[in-house]
């Protein structure tokens, strides 16, 4: 979400009252110099120090871009906002109140997960008419061959791209009793293999951080799963200069776990506790995010590792 840089705002002010007193043209270049304000302003979310704060801020950012998005359908700057901001809200305050809350409250649990697939299912829409305004048919060429589709993008397209895969999959993960959502996952490969390809040091590392986990339900990819996670987690984190708690704990939890390794899954984590939040402005607030959920899986360490067997007495 977005703060105003002095400019954007005086031109998006400047937009408005002259729509005030002229036809529909007017409006609609008042309409879109105000979302190119939103889209393309610096942001203070990012570096805030308060989630809880940002919690209650976001929603009236969204449906702020939702608004204006009704009266400028195809404002690619906005869909990419529209995108990446559902995306991003459901997954912090959603999805992870959801993971806290299940031990003890398995029906307000079932109820957030519910809600955070709506949410994941609008970024994903959104996203979609981003591609679909810079590619007509790509949503139904993606459907039907998702590969010769995705191989059109282009290296501008990537941000749209990664944030369309990175919603599509959320909603697949909180989906699996749905086997026609979880039939989308090869569009959601295709997606991020080809962003990938195109930008794959994209925002620092982020389609990195993504496959980091992704490369767990890859299907018929030759070799190991946990090799190729661990692969994207070393390069995640040169991208990232080890200033991001994301690829940490996207490590622990989707291969330490896995491979039953208590030991790896508590080194990470306490290394992601360790990042100065403060060391990169830009990260404070996702890196605040990623160190809550890294505290939760610390505190969640008897559900998911096996006891270790004592060893056995030799002497009987």
């Amino acid at each position: 979400m977005a703060q105003f840089r002095a400019t954007h705002l005086w031109l998006a002010c400047l937009a408005v009252t002259l729509a005030a007193s002229s036809g529909c043209s007017i409006k609609k270049f008042a309409i879109n110099q105000l979302g190119d304000a939103l889209a393309g302003s610096s942001t203070t979310f990012a570096s805030d120090d308060d989630p809880e704060l940002i919690r209650g801020a976001v929603p009236f950012s969204l449906k702020l871009i939702e608004s204006l998005l009704a009266e400028s359908p195809e404002h690619e700057g906005l869909l990419l906002a529209a995108c990446s901001g559902f995306t991003q809200y459901s997954f912090a305050f959603v999805q992870e109140d959801a993971d806290e809350l299940e031990a003890n409250n398995y029906e307000a649990a079932v109820a957030l997960r519910t809600r955070a697939r709506k949410l994941y299912m609008r970024a994903r829409d959104y996203g979609l008419r981003g591609l679909e305004a810079r590619h007509p048919g790509i949503e139904a060429a993606l459907r039907k061959d998702p590969k010769s589709a995705a191989q059109g993008l282009k290296r501008r397209d990537v941000p749209l791209a990664y944030w369309t895969a990175a919603a599509w999959g959320s909603l697949i993960s909180l989906s699996k009793d749905s086997p026609e959502v979880i039939a989308d996952q090869v569009i959601v490969e295709a997606l991020i293999d080809r962003a990938l390809q195109l930008d794959e040091s994209f925002d620092h590392g982020a389609i990195h951080s993504f496959l980091i986990t992704y490369e767990q339900s890859r299907q018929g990819a030759a070799g190991d799963a946990a090799s190729r996670s661990r692969q994207h987690f070393e390069r995640a984190m040169e991208l990232s200069r080890g200033q991001q708690a994301g690829p940490l704990v996207a490590l622990a939890e989707a291969v330490s776990v896995k491979n039953q390794n208590a030991d790896e899954f508590k080194t990470l984590l306490n290394r992601a506790l360790a990042i100065n939040v403060d060391a990169r402005p830009e990260w404070r607030l996702v890196n605040l995010v990623m160190q809550r959920r890294a505290r939760w899986l610390l505190n969640r360490m008897d559900d998911l590792f096996i006891p270790a067997l004592p060893p056995a007495d030799k002497s009987k």
